[in-house]
């Protein structure tokens, strides 16, 4: 199936968004693997692309070989270089801001997902859905990775109510519809495929094939992970607030409840000191728990502080593209 799309002449129908954080070791691979990849797609669906990489203040040499590859494939090659670095999401926003396509693909840099792997997507796109989401097959991870992946998957859903079978996978497409609801989120944290699947009105999900880190490792630290998922909790919904309230409430009822039966063992057996260090435990747990709930208050608190600044959520220092 081809697209039936009225467009100026040289632009390009599909766009191709890649963040790249410190990928030095693995981007001649990726180059190598990605341009025969996205040939092939040209020809067989007669669609012009553009390939835009984002580098995200990569402190190697990911910029020069970036810049280096812009020379030996300017048409279909564009280069955003950031002033320092604001995250892959900042990145993608970027490159949604500068994509021309009226298909947007992104695409990690890492080569776990395969570039050969985007003809799927765009077959997807070609029919009509406005959001191809994936499912990584095989997941090349440790099983530690994979088993918090599953679990916070589950927990986000109950909480958010989207349902993204695989929501770590950048491997998606998305119409120009999308993209630009997407952009007009003036947003300082988000999580763009959660974001962008509120939006769609015919949201698909395909199988793509996983593999392992061609080099180098995972930029997501634990705390980075564990950042990126309060994003998306607290981006999508009030109801950590509201469980909250209801504990405190119930807290409170318990509360009452063990003074009146304290209480009332004063009266009838006198004064006691077994029960001390369970009161102790008590009183332990539940200031464990305030302190959490003031940290969730606080985590949606910094969102609001964050918003209201208005500084820009990222910094172009330069775009190398064909005039």
């Amino acid at each position: 199936m081809t697209a039936n799309i009225a467009t100026p002449a040289n632009q390009p129908q599909l766009s191709i968004v890649i963040p790249v954080y410190n990928e030095e070791d693995g981007l001649q691979a990726l180059f190598d693997r990605l341009y025969p990849a996205m040939d092939r797609v040209a020809a067989k669906h007669q669609l012009a692309y553009e390939i835009i990489f984002v580098n995200d203040g990569s402190k190697d040499r990911s910029a020069g070989m970036l810049s280096k590859q812009f020379e030996l494939r300017p048409d279909q090659t564009r280069v955003l270089l950031f002033h320092s670095n604001f995250g892959q999401h900042m990145a993608i926003m970027a490159g949604f801001e500068y994509a021309q396509g009226d298909y947007i693909i992104t695409l990690d840099a890492d080569l776990q997902n395969p570039p050969e792997e985007i003809d799927a997507l765009v077959v997807e796109l070609l029919k009509g859905h406005d959001y191809v989401g994936t499912i990584r097959a095989d997941r090349r991870d440790s099983f530690f990775r994979k088993f918090a992946s599953r679990m916070m998957n589950r927990l986000r859903h109950s909480i958010t109510h989207i349902t993204m079978t695989d929501q770590g996978c950048m491997l998606r497409g998305y119409s120009r519809r999308i993209v630009d609801l997407v952009r007009q989120c003036d947003e300082s944290n988000t999580f763009i495929p959660a974001l962008a699947y509120t939006f769609a009105a015919d949201p698909v999900e395909i199988v793509v094939k996983h593999e392992e880190r061609f080099a180098g490792e995972s930029k997501y630290s634990l705390y980075q992970l564990i950042r990126l998922n309060f994003d998306l909790v607290t981006g999508f919904s009030v109801m950590p607030l509201q469980i909250f309230s209801i504990l405190g409430m119930l807290l409170a009822l318990a509360s009452g409840i063990l003074f009146i039966y304290l209480l009332v063992r004063r009266f009838l057996l006198g004064a006691e000191v077994e029960g001390v260090f369970t009161l102790f435990a008590l009183t332990f747990c539940l200031i464990g728990v305030m302190l959490f709930g003031l940290g969730l208050v606080g985590e949606y608190i910094g969102r609001i502080y964050q918003q209201v600044r208005q500084r820009p959520r990222y910094v172009v220092k330069t775009v190398l593209e064909k005039k």
